[in-house]
């Protein structure tokens, strides 16, 4: 597989920074700075607090919910598994639940929603909600394709939407900072970013079993193609079939290529190029998202960037001595490097954490709150830290990474038109073909 190459001083310099420099906390003069910025939503009052339905109440949704509802009070749940909904609806007090979430919508009482389905439903669950006048709070990843995540912004631009997608990473001060740093040149100039995800399962052969009769099977597959229930493919396992979701490179890849993308300055575009390959054969039967992966993109502004599963080795990669990637997003400049995930920020320097940066830099939207943020943008009407168009590219990178892994070669592409250069084939993949009657038309 072709890999685009950094100059060797690069390499020789970061051999030479043997002993990297750990900061778990923020640094001081980065926490007392941040006390100049808006202070964090507090709970609204009990007369005013919107209404809120929850649509999908499994974990992520319902944990979702369960910080909603300090900004506001649950009205509805709903979900096309009867215990879920059950549970949901008993949990938050809800007196109101639905097994279609479109009836959920009807209501006026009703003012913002939380996305917590499967990937595959996002979309059009999400378009429901600005059709109705919804503000949303969506999980990530925000769409199953590149077309999806186009109509999508399209029409929240078009109502008004206060939409917040949930990549919580950017309300945490130490993705923030690592941002800063290097959008600021602390490291001086970014030449690449090291993107370690974890490894995907690879299980399987899986038989068909009987559907449990809580849940509506055929509303659960949605779009997606007719296929066997088997009891690996819903709920949390949805995420590593291909036509539910896109298995690790797209469930924390949306996590991670949001920061990488904020770094590089490029959240509201894209590569220019992609390549990536599947590590590992999935098992025939098996969950068919790749488990083990790398993907190499290259962006306009020279900065390449290696995406991989942590059980894979990468050659720059300078935290853990060459040996498999971590978990988290690695800046490496001309000057330095900056490792940041959810449980620490360290630098090859410790002076890069601890120096403050000028009262001209650059300073990224703040945010300690996801949840409260996106409440107080519901308020204010100003645009969350996380936006439908930022949600959309963030995800794009993902998507262009399992193309280029499903196609097993390398592509261009243009972030602009939002499509590949000169390949109709590769262009084939930016849609999937939706199921009847779970097509744009059902919302």
């Amino acid at each position: 597989m072709h890999t685009f190459h950094i100059h060797v001083s690069r390499r020789r310099f970061f051999k030479a920074a043997a002993v990297a420099a750990g900061a778990a906390a923020l640094p001081d003069w980065f926490v007392e700075e941040s006390r100049s910025y808006a202070a964090t939503p507090k709970p609204l009052s009990p007369n005013d607090r919107p209404g809120i339905g929850l649509i999908g109440c499994g974990g992520q949704g319902s944990g979702d919910c369960n910080w909603a509802q300090n900004f506001g009070q649950v009205i509805a749940v709903a979900d096309v598994d009867e215990k879920h909904r059950d549970a949901a609806a008993a949990r938050f007090k809800a007196p109101y639940k639905y097994s279609d979430f479109r009836k959920l919508l009807e209501r006026d009482d009703i003012h913002v929603t939380i996305t917590g389905t499967p990937d595959h439903w996002h979309t059009l669950v999400n378009l429901a909600a600005v059709k109705a006048g919804k503000d949303i709070y969506t999980e990530k990843p925000l769409t199953l394709t590149i077309d999806e995540g186009k109509h999508l912004v399209k029409a929240v631009r078009q109502k008004g939407t206060i939409l917040q997608v949930g990549s919580q990473q950017r309300s945490d001060g130490r993705f923030r900072l690592a941002c800063e740093l290097v959008r600021n040149g602390r490291i001086g100039k970014l030449q690449q970013i090291i993107v370690g995800l974890p490894t995907g399962p690879r299980e399987g052969p899986f038989p068909p079993v009987p559907v449990p009769p809580e849940m509506d099977w055929d509303f659960y597959l949605g779009q997606t193609p007719k296929v066997a229930y088997n009891g690996h493919n819903s709920h949390w396992n949805f995420r590593w079939w291909y036509q539910f979701s896109g298995g690790q490179m797209t469930d924390w890849g949306a996590h991670h290529d949001d920061i990488a993308q904020w770094g590089n300055g490029t959240e509201r575009s894209g590569p220019i190029a992609v390549e990536g390959k599947s590590l590992v054969d999935m098992i025939p039967g098996g969950y068919t998202a790749a488990s083990k992966y790398r993907v190499e993109f290259k962006y306009a502004n020279g900065v390449t960037m290696t995406v991989v599963d942590e059980s894979t080795v990468t050659e720059q990669n300078v935290v853990g001595e060459g040996k498999s990637t971590p978990n988290g997003i690695q800046f490496l400049g001309s000057e330095g490097w900056v490792f940041v995930n959810r449980g620490e920020i360290r630098a090859s320097k410790q002076e890069l954490l601890d120096t403050p940066l000028p009262s001209d830099a650059v300073r990224l939207y703040k945010s300690d709150n996801h949840m409260g943020n996106f409440f107080a943008c519901v308020r204010s009407r100003q645009q969350p830290i996380c936006d439908v168009e930022i949600g959309h590219r963030s995800i794009s990178v993902a998507h262009l990474g399992v193309i280029s892994v499903r196609l097993g070669r390398a592509l261009r592409w243009d972030p602009v038109e939002e499509q590949f250069v000169g390949d109709a084939e590769a262009n084939g993949w930016l849609k999937r073909e939706m199921r009847k009657p779970y097509d744009y038309s059902f919302v």
